[in-house]
């Protein structure tokens, strides 16, 4: 699969670009574009995570599912939308906790790439979907890969903290060194299960505390405002 993407990622990935299994997922999202199936996030946003965040600038994950599937929501980050989206239930709900756990008031907007540009990668295990069509793309490869997108950050010199949020983050992450990083564990923030577990969990605080302790710069969680599109 070729693709246009941070330079240190791509040689960190090499091995996955060239790998069977991706020349198969390509095949896959072309066969689906030819048959006129629309896909999210856009061709170009696949991997804006791993763009915006380079291996050696991560100091936090935190790890999501799948893209959004709703017209003009999906744009490579998990958890995050265009600016001119309503904000969705799930990160409603992750201001909130921001709110009661560092003060800071929520934002009037879901476009998250102040955090990726600061060293928070928002990595979805699964990096497209088809339009209207919850987890169309999962068992097609993706998941292998962005396995080894984390393997990399595990194995990178630098402690980094990882917020997993529901049982299926923390069984994606689970092989990671809890002995050099910080790995936090929570209910998801849907709305289904964030008052059991995910509300009051206090992970930004406890992740800027562990960056400060290692001698790395904490995370501006307040997101600045941004021009809403004419």
């Amino acid at each position: 699969m070729t693709v246009k993407l941070d330079e240190s990622w791509k040689a960190a990935l090499a091995s996955e670009f060239d790998a069977p299994y991706m020349r198969a997922l390509k095949d896959f999202l072309l066969a689906e574009k030819s048959r006129g199936k629309v896909i999210f996030p856009r061709g170009s946003e696949y991997f804006r995570a791993l763009d915006l965040t380079p291996p050696d600038a991560v100091r936090v994950v935190i790890l999501g599912q799948d893209p959004y599937h709703g017209d003009g929501q999906a744009h490579g980050l998990c958890f995050s939308v265009r600016p001119d989206i309503r904000i969705p239930p799930s990160l409603v709900n992750i201001y909130k906790e921001i709110h009661s756990d560092l003060g800071i008031p929520p934002a009037r907007h879901g476009y998250l790439e102040s955090w990726a540009k600061q060293g928070v990668l928002l990595l979805n295990s699964v990096l497209t979907v088809e339009r209207a069509s919850a987890a169309s793309h999962q068992g097609r490869g993706w998941e292998r890969f962005t396995d080894a997108v984390i393997a990399r950050v595990n194995d990178g010199p630098a402690p980094v903290v990882f917020m997993l949020w529901g049982a299926y983050a923390q069984k994606k992450a689970a092989f990671v060194d809890q002995s050099r990083h910080l790995v936090l564990k929570a209910r998801h923030p849907s709305p289904l299960s964030a008052h059991s577990g995910f509300f009051g969990c206090r992970h930004f605080s406890q992740a800027n505390a562990f960056l400060a302790r290692n001698g790395l710069a904490p995370i501006d969680w307040a997101l600045p405002d941004v021009a809403q599109p004419a």
